[in-house]
């Protein structure tokens, strides 16, 4: 969305103090991330960090804060990209609300963030007697099993390459059409791959999941493909968008068995402003310029 939307940045606020583990300066140097993992310094910093800016979309991270500094990792110039920080927690609060109605209709029920960085959802979604995977690539998961390791025995991580075919049985989510539903999280990660990707993965989660499953990603126009060197964040990084979409129907085309349930726009937590140029741009973006879609299973 546009800057001219975004309020001026007020004068930062004094950090908590949080313990920091042995060597926190060599982590993030030694971990070596390739361009399309490091993007997870963007979302982390705007959910330690975001509050000061946009008080009205804090996420209450309580995590956040404790592993940026754990990383010794300048994060201020993703913080001088003000419309990213309000799209990360207008996203994560999206992403929240529909994981808290989720398990509120299957408290017992299996959750999985699929790319899920240094990203701690299970603080907002243990219900006490659900399940949790976080999954990523293997470096990624390297750096975050120091920094954040699983709570409870209800919790764990997972090695995996979501570009390679076969990942629901090598997740060990349920095989049978009669288990529990089941819950997948992917956000900042199909953007970046190609897609006939995107696709399998899309079919995957539409060929395997019960009934009742729901799958929440984050999509943006096709009109932005190619273009991450124009993005104030992730140009920094190397890392380029591979897939958007032309209108949001589409993922519904994928697979016989997916149903598109629900579709926002970042829009939204740009207040009417945001909405009246979501509305004008419409027609010649065909989708959100960037958005959420949840994915349910048709029987």
């Amino acid at each position: 969305m546009p800057t001219s939307l975004v309020p001026a940045r007020p004068a930062p606020s004094a950090a908590p103090l949080v313990h920091k583990p042995h060597r926190p300066a060599c982590l993030l140097a030694e971990a070596q991330l390739p361009a399309v993992p490091s993007t997870l310094l963007i979302p982390l910093a705007a959910r330690a960090h975001g509050a000061r800016y946009f008080p009205w979309l804090a996420c209450q991270d309580a995590v956040a804060m404790q592993v940026l500094v754990a990383l010794g990792a300048d994060v201020s110039a993703y913080l001088d990209d003000l419309p990213t920080v309000l799209n990360v927690l207008w996203r994560t609060r999206a992403i929240k609300e529909l994981g808290q109605e989720f398990f509120a209709r299957h408290p017992s029920a299996l959750g999985a963030n699929l790319g899920c960085g240094l990203t701690h959802y299970f603080q907002w979604l243990d219900t006490g007697t659900n399940h949790w995977l976080d999954a990523d690539l293997p470096p990624v998961m390297a750096l975050r099993r120091p920094l954040l390791p699983p709570p409870c025995p209800r919790m764990r991580h997972v090695d995996l390459d979501l570009s390679q075919p076969g990942w629901w049985q090598r997740l060990g989510l349920p095989a049978q059409r009669s288990a529990p539903p089941v819950l997948l999280v992917c956000e900042g990660v199909l953007m970046y791959l190609p897609p006939a990707q995107v696709h399998a993965v899309l079919a995957e989660f539409a060929q395997h999941a019960p009934p009742g499953s729901r799958m929440v990603l984050d999509v943006m126009t096709r009109r932005a493909v190619g273009c991450a060197a124009r993005h104030a964040s992730v140009r920094a990084t190397g890392a380029e968008f591979r897939w958007g979409v032309g209108r949001i129907a589409e993922l519904e085309a994928v697979h016989p068995r997916l149903q598109l349930l629900r579709e926002q726009s970042v829009a939204e937590g740009y207040g009417w402003p945001g909405i009246a140029m979501d509305l004008l741009w419409r027609p010649w973006l065909g989708a959100p310029l960037y958005g959420l879609a949840t994915l349910g299973i048709r029987e």
